[in-house]
């Protein structure tokens, strides 16, 4: 017996789990609900044949382990109890709670060997069980070809495997969603053309150590670990690592790679758990984790902490920062004291320069070409810039065109020198020469989130320091979520990641109505600069819900007050006030967004749509997507060139769908007419 169960006085072998139903169950309940369900939860660790808790068999239960325990008057838990092990299963009403009982049951897998919550399958609605079979009348059975044992080595239980086999396109996803996580997403895949991954039995003696189980079981060890499994929502990406993107993390690459995936399909927790990797496997490695903004870096830090709690000096091989604040530290350390000029006070130079010379060339052609190709390529000298291809620019430029501007930036170049400055790209790019002469590097491996908005000199200082290393470079990024830099090849920097770029089909974060008017917003394929292509086809999701609402008002005051009701809706619902949040596109559309949470009398976040990237919350309002404001009128008129302009608006389309696909489970979209044009698309298709 332990130390700790001595002291609470509990039984040796027994074990308490809390399993992922009972989570989502408590998050339902009020507040002062939840507070009196955690007491019994303590009292259920600490002692689980505990009399205070009133525990009786629930006769009714096709399961006979399914017991219940008195929270008070009305709040039930449902526990399971078989063999020495006690789970947590599901808390609610004392009619829903017993329901729920009377309609589900604990199996171990007979061909996978994992714990499974079954629901049981003659408990269906008699007309949804009616729908599927008048449905596979008139439609072709997508699975009907498939063998039992093949849907038995899915995951699939034994009593749903012919309702599977009926399932078309119109009841796969009901009837998928009735089924675990592992057949749930089995199946989708199957729909849409590939082979899922086998399972069969391991060796484990427990069904709850099983792969697939332990996403739904978490064996609690004290009144610390149960506390931390009630307190954090336990469908957390950081956590929790799905076994078919175990490949991903455990992979060994002799060169750069990176795993590619739309929003939702869990590329920052692949990210998360590869850096841990990297650094477990050697005392003396040391990883860098990091991604485009401070407040993602800060959550990334965050979410490592709770992933290596139990491994505090893992955590210390790991550094978590974005990658200007990368070349701070290292220049402090290799370079001493150096002075940044600042993007402003490079445009107050460049105008300076421009009126020094005379150049007609428009200001934001200068500032564009200044950031995208002399300052971003690190170019110091005529002769380089008259023969540099223009990586990135589409719009041609004659000799005499490309002295003219040269002129121009030699000026800004020499201001920038003779004060004794480094602009942050021109920083990175000193470090990047610098680094590949180094015996022992600052970091043996880097993993970067967010890839798709890496910069020119970013790129080109991490291939110096790690880009010669086996598994030195890993990227995880989605392009369609491009909103921050412009695309350049990457091969152009050295990094080459032809052969070694995977893709994540399966989105576990947003629902299957959220993400497929979503994926409107984008094509099919979108092309890379370096010739690649992104196939975002044949993405599926696991769940499905409320599809989303797209609405058109004529006054803004009329919308306020419709987001407002819908705010109300959502609280009603259960959903808690930190799990909505209202985005506009801009500071001007800020006060009609509190204009609606005013009404709603509600405490709900609001914040624009740049700032929520890398974020989700249960539900999101994207409001005034008006015509005027998406895309941006300031961005479309500071266009140099038609280059510019097409870029433009790709990154406000792709913007749009950043916001949309921040909702997990409720998504609502509204404009003052005339709407946006993307959002005319949503509305037509």
């Amino acid at each position: 017996m332990s130390v700790i169960s001595a002291l609470l006085g509990r039984r040796p072998g027994v074990t308490v789990l809390i399993a992922t139903s009972f989570t989502k169950s408590l998050a339902k309940l009020s507040g002062q609900e939840q507070a009196a369900v955690k007491v019994s939860a303590f009292d259920i660790q600490q002692y689980p044949d505990n009399p205070g808790l009133s525990l009786h068999r629930i006769d009714r239960c096709r399961d006979p382990d399914f017991w219940s325990a008195r929270v008070n008057k009305d709040i039930r838990m449902v526990l399971h109890k078989r063999d020495g092990d006690t789970v947590l299963m599901y808390v609610g009403h004392h009619d829903d709670a017993y329901d729920w009982a009377e309609r589900h049951r604990l199996d171990r897998h007979p061909t996978t060997g994992a714990a499974q919550i079954v629901e049981i399958r003659e408990t269906v609605e008699e007309i949804v069980v009616r729908r599927y079979v008048e449905e596979a009348v008139r439609k072709p059975a997508l699975l009907a070809t498939e063998s039992d044992d093949t849907l038995r080595s899915w995951g699939v239980p034994e009593d749903w495997l012919e309702t599977v086999k009926q399932a078309t396109d119109d009841t796969l996803l009901d009837t998928a969603s009735r089924l675990p996580d592992e057949a749930q997403e089995a199946l989708l895949a199957a729909a849409v053309g590939e082979r899922p991954v086998l399972r069969f039995a391991t060796q484990e003696a427990s069904g709850f150590n099983h792969p697939d189980a332990r996403r739904r079981f978490v064996i609690i060890g004290d009144e610390a670990e149960l506390a931390a499994a009630l307190d954090a929502p336990w469908d957390d990406w950081a956590i929790f690592l799905h076994p078919a993107q175990r490949e991903f993390v455990d992979r060994n690459f002799n060169g750069p790679a990176r795993v590619i995936g739309s929003a939702g399909t869990g590329k920052t927790v692949v990210a998360l758990h590869r850096a841990v990797r990297l650094a477990r496997e050697g005392a003396d490695n040391r990883v860098l984790l990091t991604t485009f903004s401070g407040d993602l870096a800060e959550g990334l830090s965050r979410n490592l902490d709770r992933l290596t709690g139990n491994g505090p000096d893992i955590a210390k091989q790991i550094t978590v920062a974005t990658l200007p604040d990368v070349a701070r530290r290292l220049a402090a350390q290799y370079l001493g004291d150096i002075k940044i000029c600042s993007d402003i006070e490079a445009i107050v130079l460049l105008k300076e320069a421009a009126a020094a010379e005379g150049t007609g060339v428009s200001q934001g052609f200068l500032i564009d070409e200044w950031r995208l190709v002399v300052d971003a390529w690190d170019i110091h000298d005529a002769d380089t810039y008259r023969d540099l291809p223009r990586l990135g620019r589409k719009v041609r430029m004659v000799s005499s065109r490309r002295d003219e501007l040269w002129r121009v930036f030699a000026r800004v170049r020499a201001a920038v020198e003779a004060d004794g400055e480094l602009t942050e790209a021109g920083l990175m790019h000193r470090l990047a020469h610098m680094m590949k002469d180094l015996h022992v590097p600052p970091f043996t491996n880097i993993v970067v989130d967010e890839a798709q908005d890496i910069s020119v000199p970013e790129l080109h200082l991490i291939a110096a320091i790690v880009g010669h290393r086996p598994n030195g470079l890993f990227f995880a990024g989605d392009i369609g979520q491009r909103i921050f830099r412009s695309p350049f090849p990457w091969k152009a920097v050295g990094v080459d990641i032809q052969g070694r770029s995977r893709s994540l089909k399966v989105n576990y974060r947003t629902s299957h109505q959220i993400r497929a008017k979503s994926d409107i917003l984008l094509p099919p394929r979108l092309l890379e600069a370096d010739g690649g292509e992104d196939n975002r086809l044949g993405v599926s999701s696991v769940f499905h819900g409320p599809p989303p609402e797209l609405l058109l008002f004529d006054r803004p005051e009329q919308e306020s007050a419709a987001v407002g009701v819908w705010i109300k809706d959502s609280l009603s619902e259960g959903f808690a006030p930190e799990t909505i949040v209202v985005l506009v596109r801009s500071d001007n559309e800020l006060p009609r967004a509190r204009a609606a949470i005013d009404l709603s009398g509600a405490s709900v976040r609001v914040a624009l749509m740049h700032d929520a990237k890398g974020r989700e919350f249960r539900a999101v309002a994207v409001m005034a997507c008006d015509a005027d404001v998406l895309p941006s009128e300031k961005r479309l008129v500071q266009a140099s060139d038609e280059r510019a302009l097409k870029e433009v608006y790709e990154s406000e389309r792709h913007l749009l769908y950043v916001a949309a696909t921040r909702a997990r489970e409720r998504l609502w979209l509204s404009a003052c007419k005339p709407a946006s044009e993307f959002l005319e698309d949503l509305l037509t298709t």
